[in-house]
C-alpha cells in the first residue's frame, strides 16, 4: 500500500475479495451507464467484473499484470490495471487497459494517483513500453495521461461506435527506455 496523502490510498492487489467486487462492479456499472469511455455499451455484470479482475488477479500473480485499488477512507474510489502483452515478440510491452474512478470521486486526484502508481509499477516490472488506447472525447483522461508523459502514437479516425454515435480512438505511449 502506498499513501498519497491523508485521503486517497492506493493498493495493489493479486487477489480481490466480493465486496471489493461489488464495489469495482457498481463503480463501472455506473460510470458505463452514464457514457464514459470503458469499452462496454451497457453497465457490466457483476459476473463480467468478478471475471475480469479474476484474470488481472491472476496476471498479476504471475508477473504479467499489475491491478491498483484506490481508496478515499474505505471507500473504493477508482481501479486500473495494465496486462503485458501475450504475443511473444510483444512481451516486453504492456497496455494500460483500464483506468475507472466513481463518479463522485472525480476530480480529487483520484485518477492520477491510480495513473502513476500503474505508469510506476510497470516501470518497476521492466516493461519497455506502456500503452493504452482512449476514446477521442474523453479530454479529462487524455490531459492527464499526457501530464504523465504519455504521448500520442496514433488515431483511428470515427473507430469507437456507440450506437449511432462515433468517436476517434487515440493511442497514447510511454517509452521507459529513453
Amino acid at each position: 500500500m502506498t499513501a498519497i496523502d491523508s485521503a486517497i490510498t492506493v493498493h495493489d492487489a493479486v487477489a480481490v475479495d466480493e465486496d471489493a467486487i461489488d464495489a469495482a462492479q457498481a463503480i463501472l456499472a455506473d460510470l458505463v451507464a452514464h457514457g464514459a469511455a470503458l469499452g462496454w455499451v451497457e453497465p457490466p455484470s457483476r459476473a463480467e467484473t468478478a471475471e475480469l479482475l479474476d484474470k488481472v488477479c491472476a496476471a498479476a500473480r504471475a508477473g504479467d499484470g499489475a491491478l491498483f485499488l484506490a481508496y478515499i477512507g474505505e471507500r473504493l474510489a477508482g481501479l486500473g490495471y495494465w496486462l503485458r502483452y501475450t504475443r511473444p515478440t510483444h512481451r516486453p510491452h504492456a497496455d494500460l487497459e483500464k483506468v475507472a474512478v466513481a463518479r463522485d470521486a472525480q476530480g480529487a486526484g483520484v485518477g492520477r494517483q491510480l495513473t502513476a502508481a500503474l505508469v510506476d509499477s510497470a516501470r518497476a516490472a521492466g516493461i519497455e513500453v506502456l500503452t493504452l488506447d482512449a476514446r477521442g472525447d474523453n479530454d479529462n483522461a487524455l490531459h492527464l495521461y499526457r501530464s504523465l508523459g504519455f504521448r500520442e502514437y496514433g488515431r483511428l479516425p470515427a473507430f469507437v461506435a456507440v450506437g449511432e454515435r462515433r468517436y476517434d480512438k487515440v493511442f497514447y505511449m510511454v517509452d521507459f527506455r529513453a
